[in-house]
């Protein structure tokens, strides 16, 4: 599964046709490299962030004001999240649309599926880690929301066990965030490419 997912990334050759711009743009390259880039700014930035309700937000203005480059790459974290779930919500569409998720592919479809899942997450979890005002109501209105749902009230739970941005929950949120997702993404991302280059007919130059 290494070795494929290597050459999906770094194929010995490409037809030349494959390499004009076509209704697929190649979203789901772009969503993955937008994925390395959030893994390396985030790595970046967790090494002055402070996962604690009292410290959080400061930690988080020291970052933009002391930090060489911090307000550039605290802005880049957030402009490139914000992208990744776009493309791939882009990525998941081009797929319906055009019935990429049909016989042999449906177990590919179902891992797309739980990626556009996970990167919504993220994105979420994430969301309440500045701590500040915005960030803290958003938060608080999406727990909320998730308690009417089945199972909900179990999963505020595990979430929020004390408060919304409390330190526990805030604690929660920052290893679901930095630690979970990230490692979940990047194992069904090698699965995802697996798939593809077993499915050799999907990609004309493997």
């Amino acid at each position: 599964m290494i070795n494929d997912f290597i050459k999906h990334l770094f194929p010995r050759r490409i037809r030349a046709g494959n390499l004009r711009l076509s209704y697929t743009f190649c979203l789901g390259g772009l969503a993955f490299t937008l994925f390395m880039l959030l893994t390396v700014s985030g790595l970046l930035l967790s090494m002055y962030y402070q996962p604690h309700s009292q410290h959080a937000y400061n930690s988080i203005l020291y970052i933009e004001e002391h930090v060489f480059g911090g307000f550039f790459l605290h802005s880049l974290h957030r402009i490139s999240a914000d992208f990744y779930i776009g493309l791939i919500f882009l990525h998941t569409m081009r797929v319906v649309l055009t019935g990429a998720y049909r016989h042999p592919r449906e177990l590919n479809w179902l891992i797309g599926f739980i990626l556009l899942c996970l990167a919504l997450l993220s994105g979420y979890t994430g969301y309440l880690l500045p701590m500040d005002q915005l960030a803290l109501w958003a938060t608080q209105t999406g727990m909320e929301l998730l308690r009417v749902v089945p199972g909900g009230q179990w999963m505020f739970s595990l979430l929020v066990p004390d408060a919304v941005g409390a330190p526990l929950s805030l604690l929660r949120f920052y290893v679901i965030h930095v630690a979970l997702l990230p490692m979940a993404t990047l194992l069904l991302c090698f699965l995802h490419f697996y798939q593809i280059r077993k499915q050799k007919g999907v990609l004309p130059y493997l």
